[in-house]
């Protein structure tokens, strides 16, 4: 049964909207940079497309390769499966793959470039961890990801962010500075200036961006399980228990942070500006409120 929703959270909406303007404004500011230092943009344009690509179509594979996530059919996990099902039917979704990940390490996460291609993986650190309501609350939030289509959107927003470190990095590479920079009167050299300042921008901006889908997905999973105090009490847990786990294991799973429902690390005051996921106590105040929200129009 398709659920249907309290409210629009116009706050979080119009934080989105902000960030994706800015976004867009530091990209056309970007490409008409680029046109006027007479630099010769569409073979890099071209290369970042065929990478974004590559990404968009194949991401999912790799990311399940690193993470050594294993599919898994219904009889090897029947509840697992039971679980995703019931989920994809209230949020209206095709059901995803079921995949899961032999470390102690409690987390999860989704992906896949779109609702029919989508991969639900799970550790068994978090089936060992949280108890039904818990989990059922982890796995609506990674749903909310995949009926938002967070990949398609981030690898989106992420499109001249790469085409910036792109130009960058052949500057490194390929010693833009040298005999081009005498010939174009410099322009390589602007290139490469503006190039380094929409990078450092748009980094800022998409980690903000992957923050709020954090809220936005949060709230997905209140949607459908109707608990949000299930899954703030399973953020507690899965950030409870990360804080026991030796670092030797944390850090063979860093490198997904940005995918996991809570990074596998301690966040600093400045790390929240860098990370892609909102501080664990904004999460939980977040979801408090919803449960105020949603017990109130009951």
């Amino acid at each position: 049964m398709k659920q249907q929703w309290y409210g629009t959270d116009r706050s979080l909406q119009i934080r989105m909207f902000i960030t994706m303007f800015l976004l867009s404004a530091v990209y056309l500011a970007f490409v008409a940079a680029m046109l006027s230092a007479g630099f010769d943009a569409f073979s890099v344009f071209l290369f970042a497309m065929l990478m974004l690509g590559a990404q968009y179509f194949f991401s999912d594979k790799l990311v399940l390769m690193s993470a050594g996530a294993r599919i898994v059919s219904q009889q090897e996990a029947p509840q697992l499966h039971a679980l995703v099902e019931r989920l994809a039917q209230q949020a209206n979704l095709p059901k995803p793959k079921v995949a899961i990940i032999d470390t102690r390490v409690p987390n999860a996460f989704a992906t896949g470039r779109n609702q029919r291609n989508s991969v639900v993986a799970v550790t068994r650190g978090l089936l060992e961890t949280l108890n039904l309501k818990e989990l059922e609350a982890v796995l609506a939030h990674e749903l909310t990801h995949i009926r938002n289509r967070d990949v398609m959107v981030m690898t989106i927003a992420s499109f001249f962010a790469m085409v910036a470190q792109i130009i960058m990095r052949w500057g490194f590479w390929f010693g833009g500075f040298g005999d081009r920079r005498r010939r174009d009167g410099g322009g390589f050299f602007v290139a490469f200036l503006v190039s380094l300042l929409v990078w450092l921008i748009s980094f800022f901006l998409i980690r903000a961006l992957s923050r709020y889908r954090e809220y936005a997905a949060d709230r997905g999973a209140a949607l459908l399980t109707g608990s949000p105090s299930s899954l703030a009490s399973a953020l507690i847990k899965i950030s409870g228990t990360m804080q026991r786990i030796p670092q030797r294991d944390l850090r063979e799973v860093e490198g997904l942070s940005a995918f996991f429902i809570v990074p596998p690390r301690v966040q600093s005051l400045f790390a929240e500006l860098v990370s892609t996921h909102p501080p664990l106590e904004k999460r939980l105040a977040y979801l408090e409120r919803l449960q105020r929200e949603m017990a109130g129009v009951r």
